[in-house]
């Protein structure tokens, strides 16, 4: 009787335990995706509707609201905290336990943490396939913006990656990975379309992988893109992660030289 009902215990701990991890998961999810959408709708409500405007760099009001809440597909698919969980491991020496593994640490921690991104894309594909057909958009071009966002969160994990090494170099490494982020936000498309930048400005966010983010996928899924100019972008975007295996290389190869396991 006792071992019944502690396994009964077990059971009802183990329960409240998962439910509390998913609701906390879907009011992360929510509170990510709506707070910015609600945000970028009451922007375009004042330019359009109290401003008066027809047109802001060629979009009226419906191609703001039609982009943003586009957007929020691809916008839960990029980032992640691994960088910041590298630069931990730098910090507090248990980096150690992981050179002892027959795989590169910087792979593992990706691989280990990229199926809650993968299950959100998943979902999001759906959702936005299903919802898509009523307004017209393609679910082929949905599935070609899914996959360059998902290449997209592959770079942004080797930028942050890259960066995490500072960690060997100063303790508090957080600050560059927080800026990183903040940059990462405004150039992804995720807070505005990046076509509201003036003329002379738009080569800053086309000299950078972040666009590929949100703010490609989701001219993609729009059919903003062209077919060419998709394969283009991917292209692009594949030429980006190669170079940032290849920044991954030198950089933990430097890194580690340093490294000296204090507080492992």
């Amino acid at each position: 009787m006792i071992k019944t009902a502690w396994r009964l215990a077990a059971l009802k701990n183990g329960f409240q335990d998962a439910i509390a991890y998913r609701i906390e998961f879907l009011f992360e999810i929510l509170g990510a995706a709506f707070v910015p959408a609600a945000i970028q709708w009451v922007l375009w409500y004042a330019l359009f509707r109290i401003g008066g405007a027809e047109r802001v760099a060629g979009m009226t009001y419906g191609d703001m609201v039609q982009y943003t809440l586009t957007s929020l597909l691809f916008t839960q698919i990029r980032g992640g905290d691994n960088d910041f969980e590298l630069a931990e491991m730098v910090r507090s020496g248990q980096l150690s336990n992981y050179l002892l593994r027959p795989v590169g640490v910087v792979e593992f921690v990706y691989i280990r943490g990229v199926a809650p991104k993968l299950m959100l894309a998943g979902i999001c594909l759906l959702l936005g396939s299903g919802v898509g057909l009523f307004f017209g958009l393609s679910p082929l071009r949905m599935a070609a913006g899914m996959l360059l966002a998902l290449v997209g969160n592959v770079i942004h994990y080797q930028v942050g990656a890259a960066l995490a090494t500072t960690a060997f170099l100063w303790e508090e490494s957080y600050a560059v990975l927080m800026v990183k982020n903040l940059i990462v936000s405004l150039l992804s498309g995720e807070l505005i379309p990046l076509n509201l930048f003036p003329a002379s400005l738009q080569w800053i966010w086309k000299s950078t992988p972040f666009y590929l983010y949100v703010f490609g996928p989701t001219q993609v899924a729009l059919g903003r893109w062209s077919c060419a100019t998709f394969a283009g972008h991917l292209a692009i975007a594949c030429a980006w992660m190669l170079f940032g295996w290849m920044l991954i290389r030198v950089t933990w190869g430097m890194g580690i030289k340093r490294y000296s396991s204090i507080g492992g």
